[in-house]
C-alpha cells in the first residue's frame, strides 16, 4: 500500500455510503489485514452497527489506557452482549507507564501540552502502533465535523505515521445524523452521552461541555483547540 493508492482509492470511493465504504473494505482486504479501532465513542458504535447489520468480518480492537470511567467499561460489555462479538483489548506497556508515573506522577497531563502528549504517547499511540503494524488498513470513527484538527478529514487517506490506509466511513456524517441513525437502531451508547460529554476519553481529560461549545471542548479543556490531539490522528514519526 501507498499515498499513491490511497489516492486513487479516494476517487474511487467518493460519494458512496459509509455501508458501500465498509462492504468495500471487507472485500479489498484480506481477512485480518483491515480491523475498526474503536474508542466506544457514538460514531464507533454506528459503525460496529453498520458491521455487523453488513454482516462484515471485521475484527474490532480498542484501547484501555487504565483510566477509562466506568461508564465506557459497561458499554463494552454491553456492546459484546448486543452484538455476540470479541473485542480485542490493548493496553499500555507497563514499565514505560510505572517510570512516567514514578516520575511526574498521576496528574503529569496537567502539567504541560508535552507531559499530556507522553502520557498518551504510552497509553495510546505505542499500543496502536504495535497493532498497526500487523494491519493494512484501520477504520476510524472520524468526522469532519468533530472539531478544528479534523477539518481535513477524508473517506479514504494515507496514514503518514503509521504507514497504512485510513479508512474514514462517516467523514462525511453531521452529528445530527449519526445520533437519528443511533436512535433509529437503537445502538448501545455511553450514558455519559447523556449528561453532555459528546467526546469520551480517559476520566480526568474529559468534562462535560457547555451549551454552544465545540462537541470536543470537553477534551483537554486546559488546552488550546489545535492541540487536541492525543498523536492518534496526526501526522507524526513512527513510534520506533
Amino acid at each position: 500500500m501507498s499515498r499513491d493508492v490511497a489516492e486513487q482509492l479516494k476517487r474511487e470511493l467518493s460519494g458512496k455510503t459509509p455501508q458501500e465504504i465498509l462492504c468495500w473494505a471487507a472485500a479489498f482486504f484480506v481477512a485480518g489485514e483491515c480491523a475498526l479501532a474503536s474508542s466506544f465513542g457514538a460514531e464507533d458504535q454506528v459503525i460496529t452497527d453498520m458491521l455487523e447489520k453488513e454482516q462484515l468480518r471485521i475484527p474490532i480492537f480498542t484501547l484501555d489506557t487504565g483510566r477509562l470511567p466506568q461508564e465506557s467499561y459497561d458499554l463494552i460489555e454491553a456492546t459484546r452482549k448486543r452484538y455476540g462479538i470479541e473485542i480485542e483489548v490493548l493496553v499500555p506497556e507497563r514499565a514505560p507507564l510505572e517510570a512516567l508515573l514514578t516520575r511526574y506522577g498521576p496528574n503529569l497531563f496537567y502539567e504541560s501540552v508535552e507531559l499530556r502528549r507522553e502520557c498518551c504517547r504510552i497509553r495510546k499511540v505505542e499500543p496502536l502502533a504495535g497493532k498497526l503494524s500487523t494491519l493494512k488498513g484501520w477504520i476510524c470513527g472520524l468526522r469532519r465535523e468533530q472539531s478544528v484538527t479534523r477539518t481535513g478529514v477524508e473517506l479514504v487517506e494515507w496514514d503518514g505515521s503509521f504507514g497504512l490506509i485510513k479508512i474514514n466511513p462517516l467523514a462525511d456524517m453531521t452529528d445530527a445524523e449519526v445520533w437519528d441513525y443511533i436512535l433509529q437502531h437503537e445502538v448501545p451508547c455511553n450514558v455519559l452521552h447523556a449528561q453532555g460529554y459528546p467526546s469520551i476519553g480517559c476520566a480526568p481529560c474529559t468534562r462535560a461541555v457547555k451549551s454552544g461549545e465545540d462537541i470536543r471542548a470537553g477534551r483537554w479543556w486546559w488546552e488550546m483547540p489545535e492541540h487536541k490531539e492525543c498523536g492518534l490522528h496526526r501526522e507524526q514519526h513512527k513510534p520506533s
